[in-house]
């Protein structure tokens, strides 16, 4: 990488820079360290198809840590800018310079936070017609063509226990990836997967989407007769599905002209109680809302992190290309991505994972309109009834610190459901230190804490 002359670099630029020399500096990979910080993993050589990843080792041992891999949603959104930058990675933009995150996740593990698939972020394909066949199917082979490739780079954390983690559509890549880990592994022993977590995901469309109507009305967005409109002249996966097959009828145009005029585009559907940011409107998922564009938390932080990834010292600090794009952006504007595979369920997938013994968790942030914390807990709870999974911990509170964290409920010691108070569709955004204390007891295996 060019040097980067000292008077010119700002205090992010630096710090970063810094902190990587220490986080990677038990890595025997040189050609990862600060040159090709984070870098990127070729996943098809014949379209050039690349995927960008940013890897953070654990603050404290990072040998006796287990790797976590995070994912974000859309389809079509950046683990790099949501997931690192705005939510539980080490650090957050703030103007020019970066501020250390007290509640990041690398406190408790070593994180790989994957921009996928290509067109996200920083990951591309020099074949543009790469972008126009892309689906579930395509992005979990390209996430499992990362990790192997990824291994080659690492191979000090091939036996590392495994995580995968994530949120929103991530419902979907998370259980397709770690179904096809299972299969892989019956060839070739590769994958220590010991568990998954789900954050606010997509898990069955009709439930999922159609639970919106009771959130929006007992959270007062919305009147009872748009309430009974909404839940009877057309629900929310029926316009979804109209929507995205380019035919919406008047009744159901009619219908989400209402729910949107009574809960206001000012009001942030991932998080009912959070303020606006004015200047632009958090925007994490694409297909979840198509119409829709706390204490000390920054609502701002995407035009922050969106003007941080645009800078060119800062782009070349982490080695990153902008191909077909002239703009790094929160959620890609180039991938054509088939949104109806929206329609398609995965609990069944997350059904087959625990009977091969991997641990669930399911966690939402109870302030999320777009994927609410009812239809999660409808869809864990059937599914621990179809696996024939008797409750180990009754419905309860958990603790962070001296308040109430949120509620847990536990099938089996195999399938957790949990929520956290007063977070958003990206809970560790809104509440960072108790996705902390929910992220800590899932690695471990622990029972979230009953006392204070």
């Amino acid at each position: 990488m060019p040097s980067i002359p000292r008077k010119e670099m700002t205090l992010g630029l630096v710090v970063l820079q810094l902190w990587f020399f220490l986080v990677v500096e038990s890595c025997p990979c040189l050609v990862d360290i600060i040159a090709w910080l984070p870098g990127y993993v070729t996943v098809d050589a014949k379209k050039q198809k690349a995927l960008f990843y940013y890897f953070v080792e654990a603050e404290v041992d990072p040998a006796s840590k287990p790797l976590v891999l995070w994912l974000n949603g859309g389809p079509g959104c950046s683990s790099l800018g949501v997931g690192a930058f705005s939510e539980n990675g080490p650090f957050r933009p703030s103007g020019q310079v970066l501020v250390k995150n007290q509640y990041s996740w690398n406190k408790e593990a070593n994180i790989l936070y994957l921009e996928a698939p290509i067109g996200v972020g920083f990951s591309y394909s020099v074949d543009n017609s790469a972008y126009d066949a892309v689906n579930d199917k395509v992005t979990a082979t390209d996430n499992l063509e990362f990790l192997q490739n990824w291994f080659v780079k690492f191979p000090h954390y091939r036996n590392r226990s495994l995580f995968i983690t994530g949120e929103s559509y991530a419902g979907h890549y998370v259980p397709q990836l770690a179904d096809l880990m299972l299969q892989f592994n019956k060839k070739e022993n590769l994958f220590n997967l010991k568990g998954i977590a789900l954050g606010n995901p997509v898990l069955q469309f009709a439930t999922d989407f159609n639970s919106r109507a009771e959130f929006f009305w007992s959270h007062g967005l919305i009147s009872d007769t748009t309430y009974k409109l909404f839940t009877s002249a057309c629900n929310y996966s029926r316009y979804v599905s109209e929507y995205y097959r380019g035919s919406v009828s008047p009744v159901c145009s009619m219908v989400m002209g209402q729910v949107t005029k009574e809960t206001s585009r000012f009001v942030d559907k991932y998080d009912v109680t959070l303020d606006v940011c004015i200047s632009s409107m958090l925007a994490q998922s694409k297909v979840i809302s198509p119409e829709e564009v706390a204490d000390n938390v920054d609502v701002c932080v995407e035009d922050e992190t969106v003007n941080y990834l645009n800078r060119p010292d800062v782009q070349m600090a982490l080695h990153a290309r902008l191909v077909g794009v002239r703009r790094w952006a929160v959620c890609s504007n180039i991938l054509d991505y088939e949104f109806l595979d929206v329609e398609i369920p995965t609990i069944n997938i997350v059904g087959k994972l625990i009977k091969a013994g991997v641990p669930v968790l399911v966690y939402s942030g109870d302030q999320d309109s777009v994927i609410p914390l009812t239809g999660s807990r409808t869809l864990v709870h059937g599914l621990a009834r179809e696996l024939g999974l008797r409750t180990t911990v009754p419905y309860r509170v958990w603790f962070s610190g001296q308040q109430v964290g949120g509620w847990t409920e536990v099938y089996g010691d195999i399938l957790s459901f949990a929520t956290i108070r007063g977070a958003s569709h990206e809970a560790p955004f809104s509440q960072p230190e108790r996705s902390l204390v929910l992220f800590k007891a899932f690695l471990g295996g622990q029972p979230l804490p009953e006392t204070f």
